[in-house]
């Protein structure tokens, strides 16, 4: 895989924004190993989730936003489960915080 884990609470992370979205919620607990992923994998989910289920030209609005999106799904550095890791682990520990208030 080519991110790392992070963990913010202990201090090891920061945010470049104190201004908190949803995206940020989403892949605070994952890191790509290259910033210029990082930049990229928050743009794109920032343009797809703000018209879900439209095509990836229609949301990235140009050619070169569309490339860029295309070029970061097809690196050889960029997984699936890069991609959806920090989503996963964010739900894994938000169900263990859950489960154990019970």
């Amino acid at each position: 895989m080519g991110l790392v884990l992070r963990d913010l609470k202990n201090g090891n992370g920061s945010r470049a924004s104190s201004t908190k979205t949803w995206v940020d919620d989403e892949v605070a607990d994952c890191d790509f190993r290259d910033a210029r992923l990082n930049r990229r994998c928050r743009m794109l989910l920032k343009q797809i989730g703000s018209d879900v289920g439209q095509s990836i030209p229609l949301v990235c609005q140009d050619w070169a936003n569309t490339k860029a999106a295309y070029r970061f799904f097809s690196n050889g550095r960029v997984s699936e489960a890069d991609i959806l890791s920090g989503h996963l682990h964010r739900r894994v520990s938000g169900w263990h915080q859950r489960t154990a208030s019970f």
